[in-house]
């Protein structure tokens, strides 16, 4: 989980809500009632896993992490209403902590003070961590002889500045996690082109993939840079990634690349998730494994909301109907504090309504290993996740 959610204040952001426009007096000023928009077509992640307030769209603007938004404007698709489901829901397990003591060229290190001191390749790195309520457990001059420290923003509202207090460095360096290469990268919304809290996901996947037997699909949604994907890729699978940034596209295949997997089955797919899952409804294609990784508001290019709230449902509806008969898996990440990780269980299980198996839900935690990366620390809490499995 990260910072708590600000409530929006004030009025509600433009075209999310269906009131007639009223004249003096509160009569109808004749003018036709906006409608409430169908589900949006593109989530630009302002911040990925730090949400912001909606704002005002822009069309064709940068996202605030760099990631851009889909530059061309396609019209919205049709609202899909939520299907009746009926069967008894899934088996449970609850709660389930899912805990990563890091991998390949990542660990924790400390934390503490708002703040946590994480290892990245021959890096180390300062960056802001509301979760992060204890004192730090390492002496001062550790964390002053950070290479990188990230400073400004510390409400993860805007854009901040990265220090490097010993001598500058470029804006990518080499990495490998999982046994795939990619490149870190010092952005200006303090993340660094991977999100390790999805460890524990992304090696049950890995598992999955190479006891299966056979070639698996996998649907990666919001996927970022790729780690993921590659991942996936390496273990076997046929990886089908959507982002709707361009730039995060770009910087997806150039991890690829590097990874070597340049011949590797792998779609980029640079468009909106819910438009392209819809498509892949209507298509009838379907996959084994599906990772989502949705932010808590986005917007479209025509000004379009995303609100994970609102339209969570849908989308998780739209990816069971993806699911092939022999599927493995539906791994949904949440990074909203203003829910528990029991809210997007009991959706979960509810989506999943007489499709049996079990609904495992509660929190990824990144636990800290010191300055060798073998002293087992405090656990810090990332996210909300919800996971179903056949069995």
């Amino acid at each position: 989980m990260k910072n708590k959610e600000r409530r929006p204040g004030g009025k509600p952001p433009a075209g999310t809500t269906a009131r007639a426009d009223r004249g003096q007096g509160g009569k109808p000023s004749g003018k036709p009632a906006r409608a409430k928009p169908a589900a949006p077509t593109n989530y630009d992640r302002p911040q990925r896993r730090d949400e912001q307030k909606p704002r005002p769209a822009k069309l064709s603007a940068p996202a605030h992490n760099g990631r851009e938004t889909q530059v061309e404007t396609i019209a919205a698709e049709p609202a899909r209403p939520l299907m009746l489901r009926s069967g008894e829901r899934p088996a449970e397990r609850v709660p389930l902590i899912l805990e990563s003591a890091g991998a390949g060229d990542f660990h924790l290190i400390d934390s503490g003070d708002g703040l946590k001191l994480e290892q990245y390749g021959p890096y180390r790195i300062v960056r802001p961590e509301a979760q992060a309520l204890w004192p730090k457990a390492l002496p001062a001059h550790v964390w002053d002889n950070a290479t990188a420290i990230f400073t400004g923003d510390t409400d993860e509202d805007g854009m901040g500045r990265w220090r490097f207090p010993s001598e500058a460095l470029g804006e990518t360096w080499p990495l490998s996690l999982l046994g795939v290469d990619f490149l870190g990268r010092f952005t200006a919304f303090r993340h660094v082109g991977v999100f390790p809290e999805q460890i524990a996901h992304w090696a049950w996947m890995k598992s999955q993939i190479e006891q299966a037997g056979r070639p698996l699909k996998v649907l990666n949604l919001f996927g970022y840079t790729g780690v993921a994907s590659l991942v996936a890729a390496a273990a076997g699978a046929e990886v089908t990634h959507v982002d709707a940034s361009k730039k995060a596209i770009g910087w997806a295949r150039e991890n690829q690349s590097l990874s070597r997997l340049d011949k590797a089955p792998i779609r980029w797919i640079c468009e909106d998730a819910m438009k392209f899952i819809l498509r892949e409804e209507r298509r009838g294609n379907q996959y084994d494994i599906i990772l989502t990784d949705p932010p808590k508001f986005g917007r479209g290019p025509n000004g379009e909301v995303w609100h994970l709230f609102e339209h969570l449902p849908v989308m998780l509806d739209i990816c069971r109907e993806l699911l092939s008969p022999k599927a493995h898996g539906l791994v949904l990440t949440a990074y909203s504090i203003r829910a528990s990780f029991y809210s997007i269980h009991e959706l979960m299980r509810e989506t999943m309504r007489g499709k049996r198996g079990l609904v495992e839900s509660g929190e990824l935690v990144i636990r800290e290993a010191g300055l060798d990366g073998k002293t087992p620390g405090r656990a810090l809490s990332t996210s909300l996740f919800s996971r179903w499995v056949p069995k």
